[in-house]
């Protein structure tokens, strides 16, 4: 376990902590457990103590001993039960980019084998089967049999200008499988020239930076890399705001990459997405990676509200102020019961606004309010933005729809 794990640009930035505990007001896991040990407020003090402790200057001048063993053990627990929403980082009155300090911070205490040994399981699934599923990943798009009037070649073409990259969740999660047919279906409508990348697709590595294994993305960013060009495409879409976050900040910028909300957007101002009415009140979740961590808030609700008879209502909280649905930073492999409480204050919220469904951008954001849906019996749709415009879609054998 070592200082090295950080830039110097975060050693530094832990000293202008303020001990505001601003973070600790708005972290779901303390607003869903009352525990302050989860807050970023109590991490950011024990990670000063622990940088304090290894340099002997700083040592002797604070007098600050070394964490046993144990200690850091329970520290890794605590550490391990955060979403990585980006909650606290955006309410920083100092702009501390905490969101960086935590991959950091767990990448250290993985070296220090200090964490829950649950998080092996992903470096392990994505080493061996190129998912975190350890699925066969030449089944990556069985997805696609699934799909109305399913095309020969399995949307797999050797060239085209556009990639679809499904993501793990999407192409192997029976209730998120639903989200890349609906996608799919939307870009034929739009006669958009896609495709996937089969088996030749990896995980994206945003997992791998939640487990603390950074240093095992440079192979799968090299591989994904390597596989579009071989397509020849020069944009990708991502349906998944996670493997949208990862090529945006971690992958060279070689591609142009939309978040699907964005690309579909402009096929939908162009007309060149069919829609007929569709008359539903709906409510918005912004899902983490999408909303606080890549600030698209606005194309999906003109997106919503391009799509005839669908009314939005927001939520108490939404945009940068966004309640987490308890679904992100592997939170359900580490504490089910957590993820489940988070995702029950989110239903709530949502029901509170009158719509009869909640949408999201992304197919983590629908598993984890689906799941609570579902197994509590309530009376709430949960749909992806993709689905919604799927609902809308023109059937080329309804003629021009429903006016």
């Amino acid at each position: 376990m070592a200082n090295q794990d950080y830039p110097i640009n975060e050693i530094i930035s832990l000293e202008a902590c303020s001990s505001c505990s601003l973070c600790a007001d708005v972290c779901p896991a303390v607003l869903a457990t009352g525990d302050g040990k989860l807050s970023g407020f109590y991490r950011l003090h024990l990670l000063k103590k622990l940088q304090r402790s290894r340099s002997g200057l700083w040592a002797k001048l604070f007098k600050t001993a070394r964490m046993t063993e144990e200690e850091l053990a329970q520290f890794g627990e605590t550490v391990f039960k955060c979403t990585l929403c980006g909650n606290c980082q955006e309410v920083c009155p100092v702009g501390i980019r905490l969101n960086d300090i935590w991959v950091s911070l767990r990448q250290d205490l993985v070296h220090a084998s200090a964490y829950p040994k649950k998080v092996d399981m992903i470096g392990q699934n994505i080493a061996e089967s190129h998912n975190v599923f350890d699925e066969d990943n030449e089944e990556r798009a069985d997805w696609v049999d699934d799909m109305p009037d399913a095309p020969e070649d399995g949307l797999i073409r050797d060239q085209a200008e556009v990639v679809y990259f499904t993501g793990c969740v999407s192409a192997y999660f029976p209730m998120a499988q639903q989200i890349p047919i609906a996608l799919a279906r939307i870009f034929q409508a739009a006669e958009v020239d896609f495709t996937l990348l089969g088996e030749e697709e990896w995980c994206c590595g945003f997992p791998l930076l939640g487990a603390g294994l950074r240093e095992m993305t440079a192979e799968v960013i090299e591989h994904n890399m390597a596989a579009v060009r071989k397509k020849g495409a020069s944009t990708i879409v991502f349906a998944c705001p996670s493997c949208y976050q990862m090529w945006k900040e971690h992958y060279p910028r070689e591609f142009e990459i939309f978040h699907f909300t964005e690309y579909a957007y402009h096929l939908v101002q162009n007309g060149r997405v069919p829609l007929k009415k569709l008359p539903m009140t709906v409510t918005y979740h912004d899902p983490c990676d999408l909303g606080r961590n890549a600030k698209v808030y606005d194309k999906p609700r003109q997106l919503i509200r391009s799509l005839p008879g669908v009314k939005l209502v927001e939520m108490a909280r939404n945009r940068e102020k966004c309640a987490c649905c308890g679904g992100g930073g592997n939170l359900e492999m580490i504490d089910k019961e957590l993820s489940a409480t988070i995702a029950r204050d989110k239903i709530e919220e949502a029901l509170a606004t009158g719509a009869q469904t909640v949408v999201t951008a992304c197919q983590q954001c629908v598993r984890t309010m689906n799941t609570y849906v579902k197994r509590n019996k309530i009376q709430l749709d949960v749909l992806d933005i993709t689905q919604l415009i799927e609902r809308a879609l023109i059937d080329p054998d309804d003629g021009k729809g429903t006016e």
